[in-house]
């Protein structure tokens, strides 16, 4: 069956689905996305992602054409027409073609599009022992700059970071920001454990140190809340992660994924904790047929 994809209310195949060499989103980064996931035909957190997706728009001053049932709608449509009951979604709105120059207010018509396809971000064996990342060297985009809220098209802060651990044989690394602060990953939020007077609590950066709020990190915090573990969310350096007791990542196309060595130092005994098993337990028990689309 051929891929489907839906552009400005249209199912085309992939070579119509055509942006203008003039988008803004082309041409200057100017625009806003949103990664979402498909199991079992249910779309998890879409309507969550959407309000997020609105909000960076609305950051931005990029209005969206369509309402957020429209949006809603038209993602399982795309869905349907792939014959996909899980995958990836990719929802993008560009700002539209104009001509060149910033000017965002000359560009006459924003161009939404959704790909349902699959994605796989790392190995299962990786799930499974863990993975290995490192600091990256480039920082992560100072929050008074641009916010690490809006999900935008520009990803070239996180693309440099990303080469810089490709380049030192592993597939994440971890962003500090200005201060030396850790921020997050390339694509993935990030969580240590730690024992306090002998009880574990989830202890990870501030929203404040350059954080985007992932939609995954905040279904893993309720979780944690669930099982009665206390998340502490404070400032923390290289030396914080390299003494955790465990590690792990979240984020929509990685879902809960361990780590095991920052750096080439080994994270607690080098296996994913009990916590991590735990909490990604109960993160995939979330994912069956009742998963939840708000």
């Amino acid at each position: 069956m051929p891929q489907l994809i839906w552009i400005n209310g249209k199912l085309v195949p992939p070579q119509q689905a055509t942006v203008s060499v003039y988008d803004h989103g082309v041409l200057y980064g100017d625009g806003v996305f949103e990664g979402i996931r498909a199991y079992h035909g249910r779309v998890f957190k879409l309507r969550t992602h959407l309000r997020r997706l609105f909000d960076s728009a609305k950051a931005i001053r990029l209005t969206i054409p369509y309402t957020i049932d429209q949006l809603f709608d038209a993602t399982h449509q795309t869905l349907k027409a792939n014959n996909r009951a899980d995958g990836y979604i990719r929802l993008c709105v560009t700002r539209g073609a104009g001509p060149l120059g910033l000017n965002p207010f000359q560009c006459k018509e924003p161009i939404v599009f959704i790909i349902a396809d699959a994605i796989s971000l790392y190995p299962k064996e990786m799930y499974d022992k863990g993975m290995a990342v490192i600091t990256a060297s480039t920082l992560r985009n100072h929050p008074a700059a641009l916010s690490p809220r809006i999900k935008s098209l520009n990803y070239l802060n996180n693309i440099l970071a990303k080469i810089e651990a490709i380049d030192a044989g592993v597939l994440e690394a971890v962003m500090l920001n200005h201060l030396g602060y850790v921020a997050e990953c390339t694509g993935d939020n990030i969580f240590t454990v730690r024992s306090f007077a002998g009880q574990p609590a989830l202890v990870m950066p501030p929203l404040h140190a350059g954080v985007l709020e992932g939609v995954t990190m905040n279904t893993v915090i309720a979780l944690a809340h669930q099982q009665g573990l206390k998340v502490i969310h404070t400032d923390l350096t290289k030396y914080d992660l390299y003494t955790a007791d465990e590690m792990f990542l979240t984020g929509t196309a990685a879902e809960v994924i361990p780590v095991t060595k920052v750096d080439g130092r080994v994270i607690g005994d080098g296996t994913p904790g009990p916590i991590t098993r735990k909490l990604i337990a109960a993160f995939h028990a979330l994912l069956g047929a009742n998963a939840p689309e708000d």
